[in-house]
């Protein structure tokens, strides 16, 4: 049997299966087989580069501060969207499928240059594979921020095209779970629950990390955790992005429409350029970009000139943002901004910026 049919067959036992309190431990460890065969059947199908599969156009450089790519429907205005934000010249038509390459744009806003990835449109099954799904949705693995355009006459769809990005592995708008494996030669498994549970318990836990093959270990888990996020730790390649849904053509639909939608979205027409500044400034504050400035001796402060990183960043991120060796020169460094408790602070390489900070490294 090939794993294709292993994964209909576990997909069909789940589906006769009742979800009640009885069930929870056969659907987890079925959740686990079916995640491993697929893990498998994605990793035995990506093989074609080296054997002259080519990418078709949807392998692009990352440029920029930040990467954003369109995910929809074919026909919902990504590519009006690109050309409105970018004066990137992506091609537009009254007719689905017109875009069939990846179409990059450059968004320039508050010092920051901000990649937008037009991609093919995708329909039902794209996690499979149909309509070249695969590939498309592959592009959205390494962007910073993923757009869920959808129709102003069909927006639910944005939870559709969640469920095609969630089955290859990428999780919108969740943190990583907080659940630590280390596995060992011998010993047994030491499983240890930090908060309360009320989706695993400690067999549930061995069947599931047993079916990866983990006898002996360490396992801790530090929040209330699903069985779907242990078997993400275990499977090793999901990613973390945040979304934004962006409901296009606003303009056709009747006034109060929208009104009591489940869920948060920026009303935009592309065609009118209608909103596209308020989606500007939200997708800018949901990359968590901050601006940053250098001061030397000879040329002071260049607020024309900023740095773009992200929150949280430290002074030892920026060491090796400048130069691979300035870390191992640095001495000190003068803060001035809002992190700083004075004009001019000296501080460390674990000093966190704020955004607009001005700063001053000094070397050894």
């Amino acid at each position: 049997m090939g794993i294709t049919e292993k994964i209909t067959e576990i997909e069909d036992q789940m589906a006769k299966t009742q979800k009640n309190k009885a069930t929870e431990h056969h659907l987890g460890v079925l959740k686990a087989k079916l995640a491993k065969l697929k893990r498998e059947q994605l990793s035995g199908s990506s093989g074609g580069k080296g054997k002259g599969g080519g990418t078709g156009g949807f392998s692009v450089k990352k440029a920029g501060n930040a990467t954003v790519v369109f995910i929809g429907l074919p026909s919902v205005g990504k590519s009006t969207l690109l050309n409105a934000m970018t004066g990137a010249k992506s091609k537009m038509a009254a007719y689905a499928f017109t875009t069939v390459t990846c179409i990059p744009g450059i968004l320039h806003y508050k010092g920051a240059q901000i990649q937008l990835l037009d991609l093919p449109g995708i329909i039902a099954g794209a996690k499979s594979g149909v309509g070249r799904g695969r590939e498309v949705l592959a592009v959205a693995r390494n962007a910073d921020l993923v757009l869920l355009i959808v129709d102003v006459f069909d927006p639910d769809y944005a939870e559709k095209l969640k469920g095609e990005l969630e089955g290859i592995g990428i999780r919108l708008d969740e943190p990583p779970p907080d659940i630590k494996i280390e596995p060992v030669m011998r010993g047994g498994l030491n499983i240890a629950f930090t908060k309360k549970q009320s989706h695993l318990d400690e067999r549930l836990v061995t069947s599931v990390v047993n079916e990866y093959g983990i006898f002996n270990g360490s396992i801790t888990i530090r929040q209330d955790a699903t069985v779907d996020q242990l078997i993400d730790v275990l499977v090793g390649n999901r990613k973390y992005i945040p979304s934004l849904v962006v409901v296009n053509k606003v303009d056709l639909a009747q006034k109060g429409s929208l009104n009591g939608l489940p869920l948060d979205y920026i009303p935009i027409s592309a065609q009118n350029a209608q909103n596209l500044e308020v989606l500007k400034e939200t997708i800018y504050q949901k990359l968590q970009l901050i601006r940053i400035y250098t001061k030397t001796r000879f040329k002071g402060v260049d607020k024309d000139d900023p740095m773009l990183v992200k929150t949280g960043t430290t002074i030892a991120d920026v060491c090796d943002l400048i130069h691979r060796d300035l870390r191992s020169l640095f001495k000190y460094a003068h803060i001035w901004g809002k992190s700083a408790k004075h004009p001019g602070q000296k501080v460390g390489l674990s000093h966190v910026f704020q955004d607009e900070d001005i700063f001053q490294i000094y070397k050894k």
